[in-house]
């Protein structure tokens, strides 16, 4: 049993590290509601300012296209290949999951420039496709390393009687392993979703229409052209920030679920 003092201390701890984490989010926030640089606007009309001048509605509806898409593509993708390779046993399966892992040991920063002349030759530079395609892909191998791991440790009884009673592998995965499986695909959803909003260096490189950039390169570009004041700038980082903070608050349940399932499996 943690005795008093223990408890106290685990307390306090965890207070400075709470206040190390929330002091900049409250400097941006309340830089974000002062009075701009300029001294015209102040509180919540810094945002509409931002939301004007940066043009961040156009940004914001297209990065909530590409992580829709790439969070829909790369959790069904994840789901299948993670079944594939935990619960059934093929030729080359091994090489073949180590071909998955090369996904993640590999940075974006080290196939960008190749990945660039592959999608000009195929004519889907400056599209939405040369946006999705390659976070699609990057995700996928984290995916399918995290779902495998699930349905590794998942409970093979159950698996042997769906089988038993005439169930096709299809059947097996849909309705008998994904719903047990739902804190770990939400956990996977959230972190695929965070990883594709806040992905720079791929819409940079890849596309140059105004209308494709997402939402973290149009504040950058907002930075660079429109303002160089820190009022509208952290109004502008605030607006691209809170669709992940809801996209995070509505699911923390299960990803904190999640997380700790994949914590205790063995």
């Amino acid at each position: 049993m943690i005795s008093r003092g223990e408890r106290v201390a685990n307390y306090v701890i965890l207070s400075v590290f709470a206040v190390f984490a929330l002091l900049p989010i409250v400097t941006i926030l309340g830089a974000a509601l002062g009075p701009s640089d300029s001294g015209g606007t102040a509180g919540p009309a810094n945002f509409a300012a931002a939301w004007e001048v940066g043009r961040f509605g156009t940004y914001l509806r297209t990065s909530i296209a590409v992580s829709a898409f790439v969070v829909v593509v790369s959790v069904v993708l994840s789901v299948m290949s993670g079944y594939a390779f935990g619960t059934m046993r093929f030729r080359g399966q091994s090489a073949l999951f180590y071909l998955f892992m090369l996904g993640i040991m590999m940075p974006s920063e080290a196939v960008a420039v190749p990945l660039y002349f592959d999608l000009r030759s195929l004519g889907l530079i400056d599209t939405f496709w040369s946006v999705a395609l390659p976070q699609v892909a990057l995700s996928v191998a984290f995916g399918t390393f995290w779902m495998r791991a699930y349905f590794r440790a998942s409970n093979r009884a159950i698996v042997e009687a769906a089988r038993i009673d005439g169930a096709s592998t299809w059947r097996i995965l849909w309705q008998v392993l994904v719903p047990p499986a739902r804190p770990a695909v939400v956990t996977l959803t959230v972190l695929v979703f965070m990883w594709t909003w806040n992905e720079f260096l791929i819409p940079l490189i890849m596309v140059t229409s105004e209308s494709l950039r997402t939402a973290p390169l149009g504040l950058a570009f907002f930075q660079g052209q429109h303002t160089s004041g820190f009022t509208l700038l952290a109004a502008g980082s605030v607006i691209v920030a809170t669709p992940v903070v809801i996209f995070y608050l509505f699911l923390q349940r299960h990803f904190v679920r999640g997380l700790l399932q994949g914590a205790v499996r063995e």
